[in-house]
């Protein structure tokens, strides 16, 4: 006797299935059943009844035309408007930054200033990363969007690449404009217009930095791959770990520079410790991860 198995899938993958009304398929083992065996005499012919196995529809491919079609991952013009803004805003400061510093001889100080922004950068979008990864819902003052959608994110993470530049950044485009328009109108010092030009562009541009850590090397730009490998940006496989059970680490999306010290010294364990002795507020991380937690994998028909 012997089975055949139809469309069986490797087992890392039995939880990266979904139901069919989702956007992915969920895949199911199909057997059938023959038997060599010869009847004796006076025994019952055991019938078997033979039907065909359709071939799985392509639901996968569906999806991604669903994905690629979702009007909520489209930039519209006031997306488009915000980012125009906080570039224009990040502009101003480094020009400012630039001609002061020209006008002075005073070269080295910006410099400094704008390489400790980007390292404190990388630094702030780990410890807000941790944040809303792990405490608040969609009710939540001021950033539940946000939370939602890095939620949905942990569902999804390849979705992010689906999503149009402005649309990925209108939020933090936004935050970054009203911080950085009054400090260009009451501050002048280059050295601080080179640290708040560095630190909050960084920071606008993260989300971005975000996706392409997520983008496939054959399909992002030889420039990002070159920087990823560098370091300079976040790599695709430092932040794939946090894609990966206990989803409690690698954090930081700019650089990634932090992400090796803040996890070797459980710095954010502590702050978790720290926040549920005195607040009695469990972080996500620590329950064991649900369906929404895990990680949904595009796959290739």
């Amino acid at each position: 006797m012997y089975s055949l198995a139809q469309h069986k899938y490797p087992p890392s993958l039995h939880h990266q299935s979904c139901t069919s009304d989702s956007l992915l398929c969920r895949a199911r083992v199909y057997c059938t059943t023959t038997t060599n065996t010869k009847s004796r005499s006076g025994d019952k012919q055991l019938a078997i009844e033979q039907r065909p196995v359709l071939p799985a529809p392509p639901v996968v491919a569906a999806a991604n035309r669903l994905i690629e079609n979702d009007p909520s991952l489209n930039s519209t013009w006031s997306h488009r408007a915000w980012v125009a803004a906080g570039c224009t805003t990040l502009l101003i400061s480094l020009g400012q930054s630039t001609k002061v510093a020209a006008d002075l001889h005073m070269w080295v100080e910006p410099i400094i200033a704008g390489y400790v922004g980007y390292i404190l950068a990388d630094l702030g979008s780990g410890i807000y990363h941790w944040g809303i990864d792990n405490y608040g819902d969609g009710s939540t003052p001021f950033v539940g969007s946000q939370i939602e959608a890095f939620q949905g994110h942990h569902k999804l993470p390849w979705t992010i690449t689906r999503r149009h530049f402005a649309n990925n950044l209108h939020a933090l485009a936004r935050a970054v404009t009203f911080i950085v328009l009054p400090i260009d109108l009451v501050c002048h010092d280059p050295t601080v217009q080179a640290f708040v030009a560095m630190f909050a562009g960084c920071i606008m541009f993260s989300q971005q930095f975000h996706a392409w850590a997520h983008g496939t090397k054959s399909r992002l730009p030889p420039l990002v791959v070159a920087l990823q490998e560098a370091r300079v940006l976040v790599s695709r496989s430092q932040h794939g770990a946090h894609h990966r059970p206990p989803y409690n680490n690698n954090y930081c999306i700019v650089s990634g520079v932090w992400n090796e010290f803040l996890d070797e010294h459980k710095v954010f364990e502590a702050m978790e410790l720290i926040l549920y002795f005195t607040l009695g507020v469990r972080p996500r991380s620590w329950s064991e991860p649900t369906s929404e937690w895990l990680e949904e994998t595009e796959i290739p028909l």
